[in-house]
């Protein structure tokens, strides 16, 4: 399994989100630190689920971070977050 796949199952089955864009940025990174040239190291995500109604915008990206520890630990480097409500979204 990809990392984007591994992002997509994890955030799906957490945060059951209405939407969730994953997009590999890593060719924008070439020879960066942290870069690889297998990329998969640098994505954006745009998220939007219910589960984050209430919750500060610090608190819902430490949400995530628990949820991605093993990628974050292991393969990706830089993890940028756009994290709403579905009101926040519409």
């Amino acid at each position: 399994m990809s990392v984007a796949e591994s992002i997509q199952s994890k955030l799906s089955e957490a945060f059951s989100p209405t939407n969730l864009n994953i997009i590999d940025e890593s060719h924008l990174h070439a020879g960066h630190i942290g870069a690889r040239p297998e990329g998969e190291t640098h994505f954006r995500v745009d998220i939007v689920s219910a589960a984050f109604a209430g919750v500060s915008r610090v608190e819902r990206q430490r949400m995530i971070y628990r949820v991605l520890a093993e990628e974050l630990s292991e393969r990706v480097h830089a993890l940028a977050l756009q994290v709403r409500t579905p009101e926040e979204a519409a």
